[in-house]
């Protein structure tokens, strides 16, 4: 059924070009064949379905150093919660191999904020939300273009209700704040966003 759709929508287009005389129907066929050809050859797209933009002629490894806490208030799981995942991110997301030094691309910093604040307060004059928060400084390398380097704080945080304990709701919220600080990291260094 789509074969006769596509045959009689051709047709269309080919029965005013039968009335022309033979060789100048050839030469309008040609004309539009070529046409088509240039149109299509200068559109490209490039769909990369993780977001990493990496010319992996260049750029086959990359470092990334443990990221020490130098944060006043501290969470003894975080920063191993976090380093795990940032590496994660890069072995599950890129084709880049990872090396302890000399890498095509070089990630490191420290973790320099863990807090919480109160976010909101209720009618009562007491808080109702407290925020959680935590800060990366990250020093990004990239030893094939020195252009994108770059030295940048990356801030992440969640909300829970003061009711609730911050041990009660500590490790799923740091979980969702690291996954959002890998998330700004990657896109950051190699999706180029």
């Amino acid at each position: 059924m789509k074969t006769i759709r596509m045959l009689s929508w051709l047709n269309t287009f080919i029965a005013p070009i039968k009335g022309i005389e033979s060789g100048a129907r050839k030469s309008l066929i040609a004309s539009a064949f070529l046409s088509i050809l240039v149109i299509l050859s200068a559109c490209s797209v490039s769909y990369k379905f993780n977001g990493a933009s990496i010319n992996y002629n260049e750029t086959k490894t990359i470092q990334i150093a443990e990221f020490p806490i130098r944060s006043c208030y501290v969470w003894g799981p975080m920063g191993p919660m976090f380093n795990n995942a940032l590496k994660d991110e890069f072995a599950n997301h890129t084709r880049l191999r990872q090396v302890s030094r000399n890498g095509d691309m070089k990630i490191e910093g420290e973790i320099t904020n863990y807090s919480q604040r109160n976010k909101s307060v209720s009618s009562e004059g007491y808080s109702a939300q407290t925020e959680l928060s935590i800060t990366v400084n990250v020093r990004f390398t990239n030893n094939a273009n020195h252009n994108q380097d770059f030295e940048k704080q990356f801030t992440a945080s969640q909300s829970y209700e003061t009711t609730k304990s911050l041990n009660s709701v500590q490790q799923e919220l740091v979980e969702q704040i690291i996954k959002d600080l890998v998330d700004q990291i990657f896109n950051a260094t190699v999706a180029n966003w």
